[in-house]
């Protein structure tokens, strides 16, 4: 077995050293790693931060932006004369549920383009690329966060398991679509935005026209971000190939970009007509015109890849101020 020098907090005159990590001590200079207690410690430490840094939990923007459509679904069709517990609890399981799926889809992610992201430079050190954890590891973790999203969603109505289950195969095979078309956004916002459909039938055990219409509005919003959001990546995309509305619209993204914000809008102001919301919810509507039309597009350097990254995190606070519309939109 390979010896290690270990630099100890404590040296007797004895010559015997402690490890930095746990109470055992060693009669020597060097020492069997693999024979103290702390190599379990070090190495699960290790491979958890592996394991957090391969499903981006230290970046919530990723599972926050699945979670906001779910909890706009929900919001929308729950009725807040009745007792707020059902709505506090079906809230909590979106989230946990958003934040599982997410890891689980980072991982697959991370599998299917291994060998685009050792190419390009903001994700080559990611740890499959990197060959820190390997494809076997990365798929038991992706199953096991799976089946943990499982115990989630079987909290839910019949129907709403069924179409959750049904979107499986979109969710996970989203990654493939960068290599055949230049919407892959269109299918990100169709997968990430699906949230929405089930927290309108966790309440409703079924599927309107409202939940559709916002859906439908929700899909141009993720359009529109996730196209700011690959312009970071875009001379890289080119030279190995991928595809992405980034460099679909590259000679002139602002306008896709105003056009995919502007449906979303529209999608909002239908949707508080035809649900009845009160005035409140159109004022805070202002507020979020302003957010995407001012602070992002109008202030957004497409050059810029920090400016491209700080605009795309930014509908973190969209998402909120939805959020926020419809709960005040509901009293």
């Amino acid at each position: 077995m390979e010896s290690v020098t270990v630099h100890s907090h404590y040296q007797g005159n004895s010559g015997k050293h402690k490890c930095c990590y746990c109470i055992i001590y060693i009669h020597t200079n060097q020492f069997d790693y693999q024979c103290c207690l702390c190599y379990l410690q070090v190495n699960f430490m290790n491979q958890l931060n592996l394991f957090i840094e391969l499903t981006r939990l230290k970046r919530p923007i990723g599972y926050m932006l699945l979670f906001w459509p779910c909890s706009w679904g929900l919001t929308l069709a729950y009725d807040f004369s009745q007792n707020l517990g059902i709505y506090l609890f079906y809230l909590i399981l979106f989230f946990i549920g958003s934040v599982l799926m997410r890891s689980a889809g980072c991982i697959i992610n991370d599998i299917l383009d291994r060998k685009f992201d050792k190419k390009v430079f903001r994700t080559k050190d990611r740890p499959i690329a990197s060959g820190k954890i390997s494809v076997t590891l990365g798929l038991l973790y992706a199953g096991i966060l799976c089946l943990l999203a499982f115990i989630v969603l079987i909290n839910f109505n019949l129907f709403t398991i069924l179409i959750a289950l049904a979107s499986m195969p979109l969710a996970f095979t989203y990654p493939l679509m960068k290599r055949y078309t230049y919407w892959p956004q269109l299918f990100l916002g169709i997968t990430f935005n699906y949230g929405l459909i089930l927290g309108w039938a966790s309440i409703n055990g079924e599927i309107s026209l409202i939940p559709i219409i916002f859906y439908l509005g929700a899909i141009f919003w993720t359009l529109g971000y996730d196209t700011i959001y690959g312009f970071q990546d875009i001379k890289d995309d080119e030279i190995i190939g991928l595809k992405s509305t980034s460099i679909k619209f590259k000679s002139n993204p602002h306008m896709f970009l105003r056009f995919c914000y502007l449906i979303f809008s529209l999608s909002l102001i239908i949707i508080g007509y035809l649900m009845k919301l009160n005035k409140f919810y159109f004022i805070v509507l202002l507020l979020i015109f302003f957010q995407m039309f001012y602070l992002q597009l109008k202030k957004l350097k497409m050059n810029t890849p920090s400016s491209c990254l700080s605009t795309f995190k930014s509908n973190n606070i969209l998402g909120l101020l939805i959020f926020v519309s419809l709960i005040l939109g509901n009293y």
